[in-house]
């Protein structure tokens, strides 16, 4: 690809032509009906490429809109100035709702799609041609001429951010929603419950952000707490925000580990609490797995957690919630008179092995599900979830290598793909330096692009069930906006590239060599990267 077009994730299809589209000092942005908020995103975007001064919308029902779509030879009503028109066309076939066509003419630029998903799509291209590839010069920026048509190879292209370990405000998220609109991502997974916090405000329980959103913070010798949470508001915004980018936000409340923080507010619904009312839980200020957990012989708990995800349901619109699963560790229920009571009356007892906690697990999991089902929701779990028998609806998002995907897959499940070994953890050092930030393992950027979710051990009928990939980054050492970019990027790029593009179109040396303009888009973007060696 012409670094003219060294786009990133790489089109499945594109040639360049004679001559160059030039953004005047006004550019126009005209849109048939039903396209007004992907336009307003698209002129917000390019209002940040310098260079370009003006950016102008039309409205769809102007009479300068209805002649622009008309055939030639309606000139009367033309703006002056550049001109970028996006239009709906339902009779353009694509194998997903993202697919798009990006025509550049030196007169003008359409975006055209079947459906407004593909717009976004579409206009990121263009945000990036404008960024990086388009030439400065006195009257405004220049775009070789060309075409792009494009559509992506996974559905579900995903980016996790955990705001439980550390909290990061509202406006890094929307940042964040746009740089991962910008690489064509179109999930945000909002990691917002931990042992170390509760960072969602459920209206009809407060405890929980009272007691749970704030923690010690062990930099300060003094009484310091640290922390905070999500309002609904805030949630709305996030969600608004995304949605205007045709990204999915997707919550996540870990259950029954990882949930410290829920039992500093419900101490009750811990094993040891619920047999001794003087136990007490504060938000972990140390990170790791620990040993209290939720007890899965309490149906209290149940009840409980009825009303909280009823409220989750409401606040996110989307088919999904995340209920984690994972690092459960089963001391505290094999310990609990009420958890070994429910193994009895459940049958998870073998006379070889005892209790049986892991199908205990899947037990209490199924139970969760069946609430979401309820409310219309599709769970999400991490590979845990499936040690045991639980609805084949469950999406299994595979972390400990890619096996349990295969196996999930194997079993019918759907898959997403994020293993944390060498490819998909973004919260490891970029390299194997001593002083190089991050932890628990290495993953370069070389090893990011080389990750193949579908696994050659797949049938055709099985690589169906793999739903695409994922992201993630963890924020244990991670405690501002500015060291998530930083481990995030350009290991980001590559991922996005590896869950779009098609696998035959892939090379890392290529993708190299359009990262060097790439790394003119985030300069201008002010995204903190890592420049260093890639292998």
């Amino acid at each position: 690809m012409s670094d003219r077009y060294s786009i990133i994730p790489i089109p499945v299809a594109y040639e360049s032509r004679e001559g160059n589209f030039r953004f005047d000092k006004e550019t126009w942005l005209i849109a048939k009906p039903g396209l007004e908020k992907e336009t307003e995103v698209l002129a917000a975007w390019l209002s940040r490429v310098p260079g370009i001064e003006k950016v102008k919308i039309v409205s769809a029902n102007s009479n300068i809109s209805e002649s622009l779509f008309m055939p030639s030879g309606h000139e009367r009503n033309k703006p002056e100035g550049s001109m970028i028109l996006l239009s709906l066309e339902p009779e353009l076939f694509f194998n997903t709702p993202e697919g798009y066509i990006l025509d550049i003419a030196p007169s003008c630029i359409q975006i055209k799609a079947a459906e407004s998903a593909g717009i976004i799509r579409g206009a990121a291209s263009l945000w990036q041609l404008a960024l990086g590839n388009g030439r400065k010069e006195e009257q405004g920026v220049s775009i070789q001429a060309g075409k792009i048509v494009d559509e992506p190879r996974f559905g579900w292209r995903g980016l996790m951010l955990d705001c439980a370990r550390n909290f990061f405000r509202v406006e890094f998220i929307e940042k964040l929603l746009d740089l991962a609109a910008l690489h064509k991502l179109n999930v945000f997974h909002w990691h917002l419950t931990d042992d170390q916090a509760w960072r969602l405000e459920i209206p009809s329980k407060p405890e929980l952000v009272q007691y749970g959103a704030f923690r010690r913070d062990l930099r300060y010798q003094e009484e310091y707490k640290k922390g905070g949470y999500y309002s609904q508001s805030d949630v709305k915004r996030v969600i608004d925000y995304a949605q205007a980018r045709h990204i999915l936000v997707v919550p996540e409340i870990e259950l029954p580990g990882h949930s410290i923080a829920l039992l500093a507010s419900h101490p009750e619904y811990s094993c040891k609490g619920r047999a001794d009312p003087t136990v007490h839980f504060e938000p972990e200020d140390r990170y790791g797995i620990f040993e209290d957990i939720v007890c899965a012989g309490n149906d209290d708990v149940f009840v409980y957690f009825d009303d909280v995800l009823q409220e989750v349901c409401k606040m996110f619109p989307g088919p999904y919630v995340h209920m984690g699963g994972d690092e459960a560790p089963k001391t505290r229920w094999l310990e609990c008179s009420d958890c070994r009571e429910r193994m009895n009356t459940l049958g998870f007892v073998s006379e070889d092995s005892g209790y049986l906690p892991e199908k205990l697990q899947a037990w209490f999991m199924g139970k969760i599900s069946n609430l979401l089902f309820k409310y219309g929701r599709r769970m999400i779990g991490w590979d845990e979830v499936i040690d045991g028998d639980i609805r084949r609806d469950t999406i299994v998002m595979s972390w400990r290598g890619i096996e349990p995907g295969i196996h999930a897959a194997k079993r019918g499940y759907d898959v997403i793909m994020c293993p944390q070994t060498r490819a998909c953890y973004l919260d490891h050092k970029h390299n194997d330096e001593p002083e190089e930030p991050g932890h628990l393992g290495v993953c370069t950027l070389s090893d990011s692009y080389l990750f193949e979710p579908v696994s050659d051990k797949l049938s055709d009928e099985e690589s169906d069930h793999i739903l695409g990939g994922q992201a993630n980054l963890w924020s244990e050492l991670i405690y501002f906006g500015r060291q998530a970019e930083y481990m995030l990027f350009p290991r980001l790029c590559a991922l996005s590239e590896v869950f779009w593009s098609p696998r035959g179109k892939r090379s890392f040396e290529d993708f190299s060599q359009r990262l060097r303009v790439h790394e003119h888009r985030l300069d201008a973007l002010n995204v903190c990267y890592y420049k260093g060696r890639f292998f």
